[in-house]
């Protein structure tokens, strides 16, 4: 698969700075040859903290390369914003999906797993998976 047509990330945050932060993160973990389109939409327009719908549009349309685009969300609020947005049915791109997966875990095994040409539903997989990732 060529890297214009491998699924989009979309990290939404409460801070602009935790959601680019984790894509950094997320982009420098799938390695220096990764094309993966991944981009953050944290906090509020004006900068503060909170979720932004506009924000959260903008960052699917950038990333979105025809094979689908995973959001991945923070907190609650943010969750509530991008099902909102899917609700809409058109406000994201075709085929974006809300994935349910831990945050800084999921956002890492989604980029890295789009690295390799996977579909949406297994980067979708595999960002959920991180929920059985036990630290003891």
């Amino acid at each position: 698969m060529s890297d214009d047509t491998r699924v989009g990330i979309v990290l939404v945050s409460h801070s602009a700075t935790v959601a680019e932060s984790v894509a950094e993160l997320a982009k420098g973990l799938a390695g220096s040859g990764s094309t993966v389109a991944v981009a953050p939409a944290g906090g509020s327009e004006s900068g503060g903290l909170g979720t932004s719908a506009e924000l959260i549009s903008a960052a699917a349309a950038s990333v979105d390369r025809g094979a689908g685009v995973a959001v991945l969300t923070d907190l609650g609020s943010a969750v509530l914003t991008v099902k909102a947005l899917l609700a809409e049915g058109d406000e994201l791109p075709e085929h974006t999906r809300l994935v349910d997966a831990p945050f800084v875990e999921g956002a890492v095994a989604a980029v890295v797993t789009a690295s390799t040409g996977a579909d949406l539903a297994a980067v979708e997989a595999a960002a959920a998976e991180a929920y059985t990732y036990r630290k003891v």
